[in-house]
């Protein structure tokens, strides 16, 4: 009874120690290496700009395959466009063209507004939510578990990075100052199912500035269950 009693305390022992030892940005590391396994999953991400933000976005869908294609469909104010993915290649349409190839959508068209080459960007720097969550971890501070998900602050590199969609943080854009922000991770099942960015700031662009506040969040979803259906006129552009 005695050596049953000494060993059960032991294991207790070990189990605190271990659960003490637990890195939170070490779990949404393996959570959201866990979602990127998966032969699939979808997401869909909403943006809340406040009631005085000048830039709102639509919602964005989005469908992912390992080693496949990914589609994502997205909208600003009436306007819809959508994107495939596979490799290195996009196919990208908007509401004023039918599908073509990044190379043709970021040709300049004289100076006006130019959707598709907007698109051409995005895609470019495009990263599924599986390596988004990732990377936002290394841009992160603090990371605590809580009732509510794994939540902290972003670096100041981090929130800069969002408040301009350079999420490769490959320089040049608009400046911005007082740039900061929180980040948040949630997992099922050892899995990522959701994240969110808040970040506020001032992007200076052309002599003007204004204010950010812009919280962005994306939920994973139909993971393993994802099916993708490619138009064969957006896989010609992408042979």
């Amino acid at each position: 009874m005695k050596t049953n009693l000494g060993f059960s305390l032991i294991l207790l022992t070990a189990g605190s120690l271990l659960a003490a030892d637990r890195n939170p940005k070490d779990d949404v590391t393996a959570a959201a290496a866990a979602l990127g396994s998966q032969p699939n999953y979808s997401w869909h991400t909403t943006v809340d700009a406040g009631a005085n933000g000048r830039f709102r976005p639509g919602p964005t869908d989005g469908k992912t395959e390992k080693d496949g294609y990914t589609m994502i469909a997205l909208s600003f104010g009436d306007n819809a466009s959508q994107v495939v993915l596979h490799g290195a290649k996009a196919a990208i349409k908007t509401q004023d063209d039918g599908w073509q190839s990044a190379d043709e959508a970021a040709q300049d068209n004289g100076g006006g507004p130019n959707p598709a080459m907007f698109m051409a960007r995005m895609a470019k720097n495009f990263k599924a939510p599986a390596v988004e969550a990732a990377n936002l971890v290394g841009q992160s501070t603090n990371l605590t578990a809580g009732t509510n998900g794994i939540s902290g602050a972003l670096t100041e590199e981090g929130a800069k990075s969002l408040l301009t969609f350079r999420r490769g943080g490959n320089g040049g854009g608009p400046e911005v100052s007082n740039a900061k922000g929180t980040v948040a991770f949630w997992i099922t099942d050892g899995k990522l199912a959701k994240y969110q960015t808040h970040v506020a700031g001032t992007v200076s662009f052309n002599g003007n500035d204004r204010d950010v506040d812009r919280t962005t969040t994306t939920e994973i979803k139909d993971v393993g269950t994802t099916k993708i259906e490619v138009p064969d006129d957006a896989k010609k552009k992408l042979e």
